[in-house]
């Protein structure tokens, strides 16, 4: 899903909307009821919250709950990431990223403090991977459609049992251009 509307950018700038939209990603469709308890925040501003979601289509109706009186809502998309356009308000694109990468940075330093605690599989398996490559705008597109086509078969299967939700985070991000700013620094002078 790819926003470009600074309208629904400026609605995820929320820390609990962005929690609600893990909530239901990872266990499917809930009540606000439900999200509230989960959360540990009042389930009228899980419900608020909700309906501003729903507003930008990033969740939708999911019809009743057990009780019949109160909607189940779930993610919209088909394809749970997040896309934000180029063309939308930098400020505001700016702090939902930036609300993003604080979210991505505690789930992980979280994931250390608990690492030795888990299966050994599970210490095997998960991990970090850091890299720096030279290329050019057009491969770095394509690398990030590459990432995204190696998640998209467990993005959309029912999982075995032995099954956990497990994060991934991409970050491609330039290094400041050396030669442009060397060359910029030998004009000045």
């Amino acid at each position: 899903m790819e926003i470009r509307d600074p309208r629904a950018i400026k609605a995820l700038a929320h820390p609990l909307r962005l929690d609600l939209l893990e909530l239901l990603g990872a266990s499917g469709p809930a009540t606000a009821a439900h999200c509230a308890r989960v959360l540990g925040v009042p389930q009228a501003n899980c419900s608020f919250h909700l309906r501003q979601l729903a507003r930008f289509g990033f969740v939708e109706d999911a019809g009743h709950g057990q009780d019949r009186r109160e909607r189940q809502w779930r993610v919209a998309a088909q394809r749970p990431t997040l896309r934000i356009g180029t063309g939308a308000d930098a400020v505001v694109r700016q702090e939902v990223e930036r609300l993003v990468i604080e979210r991505e940075t505690r789930a992980i330093l979280d994931h250390l403090e608990r690492r030795d605690t888990e299966p050994a599989d599970w210490q095997e398996a998960a991990g970090m991977m850091a890299a720096i490559a030279v290329l050019t705008a057009e491969e770095v597109g394509d690398l990030k459609e590459q990432w995204m086509t190696l998640l998209e078969p467990y993005l959309r299967r029912d999982p075995p049992p032995s099954a956990r939700h497990v994060r991934y985070f991409m970050a491609a991000t330039p290094l400041p251009d050396q030669t442009r700013e060397e060359t910029e620094h030998v004009r000045e002078d």
